[in-house]
């Protein structure tokens, strides 16, 4: 089956990383994978020490979208990508029992991956279940879902100037 966790509100990936950890608390294997993010986050340090969990991310930082060169995005395609012929790599083996795709409708909607890459991994997931994660979903995405959750902002901190703290946003 195939999850999409979307909308403006806070839990996306926090759901993910719980289906992760839930996975590899029954011994399933996990291929957690995150799109866009290259900083140090909490969920790193806990989902390493999950023998079962199989980290695939950008090393590097490369910031907001909206302040990347043309290099650093030609960059970050070709990381994206890897990513993703590694994951499809795991699907074939039958080595990956959960499989999460954290923030992927960025560089889906923002051209900074082979859509046609991710198309082939969520066409044939045979056992893997399969997590999307992000805002705005391109249509394809919502076409696919099995499971669809909508995470809605009702209130959140950040609208009175309270900065991303530690330990809770990441």
């Amino acid at each position: 089956m195939i999850h999409l966790y979307t909308g403006d509100g806070k839990g996306k990936t926090t759901a993910a990383i719980g289906l992760a950890v839930r996975a590899a608390g029954r011994g399933k294997r996990v291929c957690f994978s995150q799109f866009m993010k290259g900083n140090d986050t909490g969920e790193l340090h806990a989902l390493a020490l999950l023998p079962q969990v199989e980290l695939f991310r950008s090393e590097k930082n490369f910031g907001f979208y909206r302040s990347m060169s043309e290099s650093d995005k030609a960059a970050l395609t070709g990381i994206h990508n890897d990513i993703l012929y590694r994951l499809l790599s795991r699907m074939q083996t039958q080595s990956c029992d959960l499989m999460v795709l954290d923030e992927i409708t960025y560089p889906v909607n923002w051209g900074l991956l082979d859509v046609s890459l991710l198309k082939q991994l969520l066409s044939c997931p045979g056992q893997t279940e399969i997590v999307l994660t992000g805002r705005d979903p391109a249509d394809f995405l919502f076409e696919c879902a099995d499971y669809l959750t909508e995470m809605r902002k009702i209130r959140h901190p950040y609208e009175k100037g309270v900065a991303a703290r530690e330990g809770v946003e990441f």
